[in-house]
């Protein structure tokens, strides 16, 4: 499969690295509005084509865009892309809006072109080893679960953190896929929503040593507490915060009739995953049900492209786990957060979408 990389951005590299570990897949071309950007990541990683994004979507001999773009552009740069004839990888979120992300199923379909969107990490080893925890029925029922997401001080390490904390970003739709979509994974679709969300700081200084702005204006909730219902009956608690940073609660927890378990960073593809049944005196660490994608605690812990993996293999026959369908329930609960919030009610979800085949 011949790749086409959409954007140079912070993450551009970590796919590169992540997407080069698949003998099957071929970075062809590098695109981005700015060319000077485009070229320098071309030249530094060895890819041969490189050009501005409309380049990008005329070169026919590409099979997959992997788009990189910040998220106020994925709408109009996923659509594109698929009425260029490619089919399309997109970062998370799918859009930054649920009519903006309907619009773009719409598109794809029309295309008859696959999508994917990330998160992908659902499919690394630490997700996959709690879905088969909880399919071979280790803690009984599932009946409720929880997550806690805190600050990833970006302030003090991203160039240019403006984007986390404008339309698109914030805690909910900058660091809630992972979490979300690895709940989904685990207890399928999410019913209904209910939340609280607000403004913490409303301007945030710039610490970063190569920042290009020394402060930035708040203009979406920086903290949020919710309750997702799913159709299960299993009910999740979570608190999304960017005004949170430090604390010791776990990332992820599943609690079931028989017993707990407790999973690692959900921003990652690996890590442990340890059960403690109700007749347990101790935590157990599970073997990993899959291979490890990166080795933990490196920095190839941090790399991506197992869900551009995920769809090249879907053109080929396999299961589509990190399709747009599912990306897209995931989307509306997490917009369904400050609708929530805004509106003083819980929120009745209009989609659904399947747990992705266990890998």
């Amino acid at each position: 499969m011949r790749l086409g990389i959409l954007g140079t951005g912070n993450i551009f590299s970590r796919y590169v690295t992540g997407l080069n570990t698949f003998p099957s897949l071929q970075i062809a071309r590098v695109g981005d509005i700015d060319t000077t950007r485009a070229k320098e990541a071309a030249a530094e990683f060895g890819i041969v084509a490189w050009g501005d994004d409309q380049e990008l979507y005329a070169d026919d001999s590409l099979d997959i865009v992997v788009n990189l773009t910040p998220p106020v552009h994925h709408a109009a740069t996923i659509k594109a892309a698929l009425q260029a004839g490619q089919h399309v990888y997109v970062e998370k979120p799918l859009a930054t809006t649920v009519a903006d992300a309907r619009g773009v199923l719409e598109v794809a379909v029309a295309s008859g072109k696959l999508l994917g969107s990330a998160p992908d990490t659902f499919l690394g080893s630490a997700s996959q080893t709690a879905r088969k925890a909880l399919d071979d029925g280790l803690i009984g029922e599932p009946i409720g679960a929880s997550f806690f997401i805190g600050h990833s001080k970006a302030e003090r390490w991203h160039p240019d953190p403006r984007f986390l904390f404008q339309a698109g970003g914030g805690p909910v739709l900058d660091m809630g896929p992972y979490s979300l979509a690895i709940l989904v994974n685990l207890l399928g679709p999410i019913s209904t929503v209910s939340a609280s969300s607000r403004i913490g700081a409303s301007v945030r200084t710039v610490t970063s040593p190569n920042r290009v702005v020394d402060t930035i204006d708040v203009d979406v909730p920086t903290h949020a507490a919710a309750i997702f219902s799913f159709a299960s009956g299993a009910i999740a608690t979570a608190q999304l915060s960017f005004d949170v940073w430090d604390s010791h609660l776990p990332h992820i927890e599943i609690y079931g009739t028989e017993g707990t378990l407790s999973l690692a960073n959900p921003n990652h593809f690996d890590g442990d995953v340890r059960v403690k049944r109700h007749s347990d005196d101790e935590w157990i660490v599970l073997p990993p049900a899959t291979a490890l994608f990166g080795a933990v605690g490196t920095p190839e812990q941090h790399r991506r492209g197992l869900g551009v993996n995920d769809l090249a293999q879907a053109l080929e026959g396999g299961p589509h786990r990190a399709n747009s369908t599912f990306a897209f329930h995931v989307l509306e609960a997490l917009c369904a957060i400050d609708d929530s919030s805004d509106q003083h009610l819980p929120i009745t979800l209009q989609s659904t979408c399947s747990r992705p085949a266990p890998a």
